[in-house]
């Protein structure tokens, strides 16, 4: 049976060829060039649909659900972390939500690993520097900045990434400290990873990397306290959810040098990034890219729109975070 399906954005062909080769109807609400849908553009186009597939920045609450009318049965949220959508709510109508975790580990691993580097040494603001026409020779104290290799990384919230990017630290010959609800046994095994207090990890590492999801417990998680327990010379990435910091803290703490740099991919209050961070050299800015591979983007299309056809046949989405 063909349903009305409404993609927020316009996603890989990997994903829309699924659900068009199921028969449904696809409406994408906003393509690739123009920003995300607004509340009013989702109230419009719901109702009568039977699915909505949304991205990280669609803000899916009561009224939106809603809107949608009785039909509604799924929202296919195209990332791992779904705190833009209002789970509760969606539980009380009956919808299931889903996600699409395992596919994007690696690939934020990466940009995790990145931040830490170019931040460490400064890439940055070589860059600009060279583009400027600023840097005329090689010299000795020039962008120097602390060593990777051999020191102590601690990994708030070893999950899949978290235990990704400890992986990539143990080529790099790092010391693995982790904070975390429960031990890790097998991550201990396997990365010689030692389980550690939030304050100890951060007065013990020289890099620290955020992988802990979003909720009220982890809101501000990292905030002034936090950030005056690193060391001087101690470096911050965060490729989680962007409240997890305070960015306005995050930004006091390096315009005073508490620690020496950050790496951001997310941010408090996207797109927006606080206006003192733009304006600092000792932090390296990235425009939310963390899942943004070919191959991964593809695949979490494809896993998003799965879970939408199973759903509309009648099965439980191998991805549902509720039931």
């Amino acid at each position: 049976m063909s349903e009305k399906v409404i993609v927020a954005r316009e996603i890989p062909d990997a994903g829309l060829r699924i659900l068009r080769e199921a028969g449904h109807e696809v409406i994408t609400l906003s393509d690739a060039s123009q920003p995300p849908p607004s509340h009013g553009d989702l109230f419009s186009a719901l109702p009568g649909a039977a699915a909505l597939l949304t991205t990280v920045t669609e803000k899916i609450d009561a009224g939106v659900l809603g809107a949608a009318g009785r039909r509604l049965r799924i929202v296919s949220n195209m990332a791992v972390g779904y705190d833009n959508i209002d789970v509760e709510a969606a539980t009380q109508r009956g919808i299931t939500v889903t996600n699409t975790p395992g596919v994007l580990d690696e690939t934020t691993a990466d940009t995790a690993f990145m931040l830490l580097l170019a931040a460490a040494r400064r890439l940055g603001e070589g860059e600009r520097l060279l583009r400027a026409g600023e840097w005329h020779a090689w010299g000795p104290k020039q962008l120097v900045g602390p060593d990777v290799w051999g020191k102590t990384l601690g990994i708030v919230g070893l999950g899949r990434i978290g235990e990704a990017v400890a992986r990539r630290a143990r080529g790099f010959g790092m010391k693995i400290l982790y904070h975390a609800r429960s031990e890790k046994p097998g991550a201990e095994a396997e990365l010689q990873a030692e389980r550690s207090e939030l304050e100890d990890l951060l007065r013990d590492s020289d890099f620290v990397s955020i992988h802990t999801p979003l909720n009220e417990g982890t809101r501000h998680l990292i905030g002034a306290r936090e950030l005056s327990l690193m060391g001087e010379s101690a470096v911050l990435v965060n490729t989680s959810r962007g409240p997890v910091v305070d960015e306005a803290a995050l930004a006091d703490a390096l315009a005073e040098g508490t620690i020496f740099a950050a790496g951001l991919d997310v941010y408090e209050e996207e797109p927006k990034v606080h206006p003192k961070l733009m304006e600092l050299d000792n932090v390296v800015l990235a425009p939310h890219i963390g899942s943004a591979s070919i191959e991964t983007r593809d695949k979490m299309a494809s896993v998003a729109a799965e879970n939408v056809v199973a759903a509309l046949r009648g099965e439980t989405p191998p991805n549902a975070v509720n039931s």
